[in-house]
């Protein structure tokens, strides 16, 4: 039997970790590794800000302005990195993501107050976006079977650089400065380490991996214009832009500010933090991957509507263990609340990347970018509560409560029955490729 590369080269029914050699499962490995190190840039003042705030003089309010410009600036390039995805496709998008983003991580170092950091602190924000250009590419390289578990695996695993980030930073500092390096030099030469890992790897991404399974593409500005258009009228996009923020917002929040809660709260030094912190960062490595793995055998077992209930589930426990995490005053309680809290809102981040793939085919750079930016606008708005007067343990517990509200959005969240037989053809056709395919080298 005679098959040729278009009928070899289709979205993959099944995620092959040991595989390195196919589109999809490249795309796959390099996403999530690109990702990851993106988090390194993004985050990686976050874990050194005890230092940054005594050389700086930093206030509360200026702290929580630098909470916020971390985050701000990736709502607006999140949204419109939609448009580049389905005009020029993820493989240089990504490539010139991490190559120009390399600028400013190497660059922050320059700054010399407040105002020059903060400047820094907004550039830096746009790598973010990097999250919607590795789920828009395991969503074009995974079948519907799978496609849930690809995208939270991918992003889990991505967002285990946060984590990281949190442990790793300090270290790196520390050995800077066990070379005789001062305080001053020491975070700023930190952070050319994931500049020049994140300039290698677009180098990579760009020679090593390909659009789609069947090679490259590039669309038209009109085409992509108009996918943008369709995305942004259809409710439930916007419906999963607040969901998402509710989510992976707070996400963000605590890596932002875990360090520092842990340090003026419960005494912990540099190090120590970073280690606590970084133990939130470290549930990626499972937990958002879970969401996406229950969502595909929801919907294998129910249809398309069980990927939004499960959404609304995992979202409502996120709420409730925020709220008990907000009220722990001993350190072993509150690291446990911690993770139980980090659990659930990574499940709910993997579930809702697991609905984004079906909602519009045609946009789906569109819609994944907006949904994407809806993390960040959470962060950004939720970062507010931490610049004033409030306690931060208050301002977790208003946080905890909008997310359990905001729960009861995700099940409006509706599939028509002519979409949920699309993607039941999609998945029967898909399967039956593979089989073929066996079939034929067996023969």
């Amino acid at each position: 039997m005679h098959l040729n590369s278009s009928d070899v080269n289709r979205k993959a029914t099944r995620i092959r970790l040991a595989d390195f050699s196919s589109a999809p499962m490249r795309a796959f490995h390099l996403s999530w590794f690109a990702f990851f190190i993106c988090f390194f840039g993004w985050f990686g003042l976050a874990p050194l800000m005890p230092v940054i705030r005594q050389e700086l003089h930093l206030t509360k309010a200026q702290i929580g302005n630098l909470t916020i410009a971390s985050v701000a600036m990736t709502v607006l390039v999140r949204a419109l990195i939609g448009i580049v995805l389905d005009r020029f496709g993820p493989r240089r998008t990504y490539a010139w993501m991490l190559i120009l983003g390399a600028v400013p991580v190497a660059c922050v170092g320059l700054a010399h107050d407040y105002s020059t950091f903060l400047a820094f602190r907004l550039a830096i924000g746009a790598i973010g976006a990097s999250f919607v250009i590795t789920q828009y590419h395991t969503s074009v390289m995974f079948a519907p079977n799978v496609v849930g578990t690809a995208n939270a695996a991918s992003a889990g695993w991505g967002n285990l650089g946060g984590g990281v980030t949190q442990m790793a930073m300090p270290l790196i500092f520390s050995l800077f400065l066990s070379m005789g390096v001062s305080r001053h030099w020491g975070w700023r030469l930190a952070m050319i380490v994931p500049a020049v890992v994140m300039f290698a790897t677009g180098i990579a991404y760009y020679f090593l991996t390909q659009d789609t399974p069947e090679g490259d593409f590039r669309r038209t500005r009109k085409n992509a214009s108009g996918a943008f258009a369709a995305a942004v009228r259809d409710p439930r996009v916007w419906a999963l832009f607040v969901v998402y923020g509710a989510c992976f917002g707070m996400e963000l929040t605590i890596d932002n500010i875990a360090a520092l809660y842990f340090t003026d709260n419960f005494h912990l030094g540099l190090a120590a933090a970073g280690l606590v912190a970084g133990s939130f960062g470290m549930m990626n490595l499972f937990a958002r991957a879970l969401g996406g793995i229950a969502s595909d055998r929801c919907s294998a077992r129910w249809g398309r509507g069980a990927r939004a209930r499960l959404l609304a589930a995992t979202l409502f426990c996120e709420g409730l263990a925020l709220m008990l995490f907000s009220r722990m005053r001993t350190l072993p309680f509150a690291i446990a609340a911690m993770l139980l809290t980090g659990l659930f809102i990574k499940m709910s981040n993997g579930a809702t990347y697991a609905v984004v793939p079906f909602v519009n085919r045609k946009a789906l750079g569109a819609v994944a970018g907006i949904v994407g930016a809806g993390g960040n606008a959470g962060s950004m708005l939720a970062g507010f509560l931490f610049k004033g007067e409030m306690p931060w343990a208050q301002a977790l517990l208003c946080l905890g409560a909008t997310v359990a509200a905001v729960s009861l959005l995700a099940v409006t969240v509706r599939f028509t029955e002519a979409e949920e037989s699309s993607a039941r053809q999609e998945s029967a056709a898909r399967l039956s490729a593979e089989l073929a395919v066996a079939g034929a080298m067996g023969d």
